[in-house]
């Protein structure tokens, strides 16, 4: 793991060296959002369309072939980046126990809205993805148009290049969410006339298995009181970038370099000093640990008389197990 970060901002400058136009190709279709084009949602920075037109040019016929799709996805999450460049380093411990605690039900596709930056790069020493060593990924909402939705775009910093995946998101799981995807990448392929068979249940789940905990991470820092920290500058707090008045317009304004943001620094603390404590209530011995984020239901109104109706909550990743009886890990 560099602790300059220069493996994204490498990532990123050769983006830019290839598409030397990006930034005032960005500027002019972001100023004609809601004007002259289409008003997308606004935790979407740029649509998927207008990443396309810039890696295959305005008002050009798609080029339909999968390394076009791939460069399209690959300049979406860096160009995207461009403007926020934050580094998402979790404390040791609490990156281990998000990894082991996963993530069960459907996803919460609502709560990824909540992402802290437009894009995101996350560090993943230790991981890896199809046999090659992850050192992070970037991961954004895209937004392709009103009837294909939302998309959690994936690129993957892997030993030896990029690589890119889209999630599509709806109310399923990771599970039906990788085999959606994946269904659809081969549908895509038979259309270009490619030959290609359709993946197994064995290589779909092996594929939701690698990815769900890359969620799990992005999960946590969504979550309502995340604990995110600039060592360098006590009190700040990530964020989307905001415009610029200038001569020329409203305009965005990348930062100097890389922000490296910790994650879980607290958290990860008290993991450490609390190796067992004795919970008062049960007797037990209970290690401080991660419970995994969930979907819990919930019943409310009166018990009679009335009409009780029963709803779904996001259960964010909790630390419990340390001391407090009412915070005991209890999956229902």
């Amino acid at each position: 793991m560099l602790p300059d970060a220069s493996r994204p901002l490498g990532h990123l400058n050769a983006v830019m060296r290839r598409y030397p136009r990006l930034p005032n190709q960005v500027e002019t279709m972001r100023a004609a959002r809601g004007v002259r084009l289409p008003r997308w949602p606004d935790w979407c920075f740029l649509p998927m369309k207008g990443w396309q037109a810039i890696v295959q040019g305005p008002g050009a016929a798609p080029r339909i072939d999968l390394a076009a799709g791939r460069e399209v996805g690959l300049v979406a999450a860096l160009g995207t980046w461009r403007y926020s460049q934050g580094v998402y380093r979790f404390d040791p411990d609490v990156l281990a126990a998000l990894n082991t605690s996963g993530m069960a039900g459907r996803l919460p596709v609502d709560v990824l809205q909540r992402l802290p930056e437009w894009c995101v790069y996350v560090e993943t020493p230790g991981r890896t993805w199809h046999g090659r060593a992850l050192f992070g990924f970037w991961a954004h909402l895209a937004w392709h148009d009103a009837t294909d939705g939302r998309r959690l775009q994936f690129v993957f910093d892997c030993d030896g290049g990029l690589d890119s995946m889209p999630v599509l998101l709806g109310d399923w799981s990771v599970s039906d969410a990788v085999q959606r995807t994946l269904s659809e990448v081969v549908a895509y392929a038979r259309r270009l006339g490619k030959r290609t068979v359709e993946a197994d249940e064995a290589s779909m789940r092996a594929v939701a298995n690698e990815l769900r905990p890359l969620i799990g991470l992005l999960l946590y820092m969504c979550s309502e009181a995340p604990e995110i920290i600039d060592r360098t500058e006590p009190g700040a707090y990530p964020g989307r970038p905001k415009t610029v008045k200038t001569k020329r317009g409203w305009r965005l304004f990348p930062p100097s370099r890389p922000r490296i943001w910790t994650v879980g620094a607290e958290i990860g603390r008290r993991l450490r000093e609390a190796q067992t404590v004795m919970s008062e209530a049960t007797g037990r011995t209970v290690r401080p640990h991660l419970r995994r984020a969930h979907w819990h239901g919930y019943w409310s109104g009166p018990r009679t008389g009335g009409t009780r109706r029963f709803t779904y909550h996001w259960i964010y990743p909790t630390l419990v197990g340390m001391g407090d009886p009412q915070n005991e890990d209890h999956e229902q």
